[in-house]
Parts: structure tokens; C-alpha cells; sequence
């Protein structure tokens, strides 16, 4: 079993993980066992999850969303899920 999540840090902005036990990860974090990113940003509120099956998939699916701006995770975080193709960054290849 894997979960991907995003946390809500102090200072407003999300982080995005994945791991095998959620809630355990999420007290790492707030106890200054996360990240180098979170730590100085607790504390941290869970905001998002996804389970699967494999940790490889979750661990993809990390990948994916860390790539994703700002109004894209917020958009899956509360659920607008019509907005999400929208706010596709768009790649501009020269020539």
C-alpha cells in the first residue's frame, strides 16, 4: 500500500510526498522528521491523499503532481477537477 499527499505548510505553500505509512509521515513532519523543505514551515496540515496499491505508483503519481503549478493543486486539492486540463502548463518548443 502507498499513499501520495500534499500538506498545507505555515507559510501557505504545499508539499507533495508519497509513502507507505500516511499518518505516521504526516507526524514526521510536524515533528521536524520530514523534509528539509517542511521543516522550517511547521506546521504542516494534510490536505490531500491518493491510495495505492504499489508505492512505485504512488511515488509516481509524487512525481507528477510536483510538477503541477499552484492553481492545478489547489483545483485537486478542493476538487474542481473540471478546471484541472485548463491549467495544463504548456510546453513551447522553438522551431
Amino acid at each position: 500500500m502507498g499513499y501520495t499527499y500534499i500538506l498545507e505548510c505555515a507559510d501557505g505553500s504545499f508539499y507533495v510526498g508519497s509513502t507507505r505509512h500516511l499518518l505516521q509521515r504526516v507526524e514526521e513532519h510536524n515533528h521536524g522528521e520530514g523534509s528539509n523543505y517542511t521543516r522550517p514551515r511547521l506546521p504542516v496540515v494534510l490536505v490531500y491523499y491518493e491510495e495505492y496499491e504499489r508505492i512505485a505508483d504512488a511515488f509516481a503519481r509524487e512525481k507528477q503532481l510536483q510538477g503541477w503549478g499552484r492553481a492545478k493543486r489547489v483545483a485537486l486539492i478542493t476538487g474542481a477537477n473540471e478546471y484541472l486540463p485548463a491549467l495544463s502548463r504548456k510546453v513551447w518548443r522553438r522551431g
